[in-house]
């Protein structure tokens, strides 16, 4: 008996050299460069949720969890590069989480929703759907997406805005559909996008427009997509301000300059 305890000694002590020991410690920057990432993931479980919602036609339900993940995704970059997670975690991609994450909430997501609706008809639906993932996933794979301005260049695919408008404002089959064509149409256009956050020109009147359209879309929300007048020309009126007013400030590249 003792010499089998001797001759499995050596065996055990061989194991236990294999299981792998942390070089270092953790430090509090990581731990809190980590913690953005985490933050950036939760987005796929809100998009987990609002499919669950989708697939159960609960618009309401699935508008607002889309909502939350574009405030999650709206947050989560200046606080990476407030705290340099790039630099702190260089083998860790925030950008390609980010674009997985957003693929899902900005592209599936809301053309799921049309099919799944029947929104312009069981056809053109499906059409739809088809034309927005397709694109969409051309778009991505474009890494000169952004101008030195940070505008799109572009259509940005965010579809969760154009097709939470569309509900809102019920423009109709045809029309609805003439507006997803152009769109995917001109995510391949050399044409200006705004991001209402790091465009600096007309950064206040765009970002009042943009929070604007946040505003009434949660008006929206809580009248359960059933607008009223009042609120659907205002969804419409800020929704297009925001489409085109990127065109126009490429067309007019010292709209918004400060003087001096």
């Amino acid at each position: 008996m003792d010499e089998t305890v001797n001759e499995n000694a050596p065996l055990k002590k061989k194991l236990s050299d294999r299981i792998p020991r942390p070089k270092k410690k953790v430090t509090w920057p990581q731990a809190r460069a980590f913690s953005v990432h985490l933050l950036t993931a939760s987005g796929s479980f809100l998009a987990f949720l609002s499919l669950v919602a989708a697939a159960e036609k609960q618009w309401t339900a699935m508008f607002l969890w889309l909502g939350l993940a574009l405030f999650v995704d709206g947050i989560d970059g200046p606080i990476a590069r407030k705290l340099d997670v790039k630099e702190v975690l260089p083998t860790w991609s925030g950008e390609l989480l980010d674009n997985i994450i957003d693929y899902v909430t900005y592209v599936l997501i809301p053309a799921f929703a049309l099919y799944q609706s029947g929104f312009m008809g069981e056809g053109l639906s499906f059409v739809s759907a088809a034309i927005i993932v397709v694109s969409s996933a051309i778009y991505y794979a474009d890494t000169g997406m952004k101008t030195k301005e940070n505008f799109f260049k572009g259509f940005p695919v965010v579809w969760n805005m154009l097709v939470f408008t569309l509900f809102v404002i019920a423009p109709g089959e045809y029309a609805s559909f003439a507006v997803v064509v152009i769109a995917a149409i001109l995510s391949f256009v050399p044409m200006n996008f705004l991001h209402p956050v790091r465009v600096k020109r007309l950064r206040t009147l765009n970002l009042a427009v943009f929070l604007s359209w946040c505003v009434l879309g949660a008006v929206a929300l809580l009248q359960d997509m059933n607008a009223m007048s009042l609120v659907q020309i205002g969804v419409g009126v800020t929704g297009i301000y925001l489409f085109f007013i990127g065109g126009i400030m490429q067309l007019f590249p010292r709209l918004g300059l400060r003087k001096g």
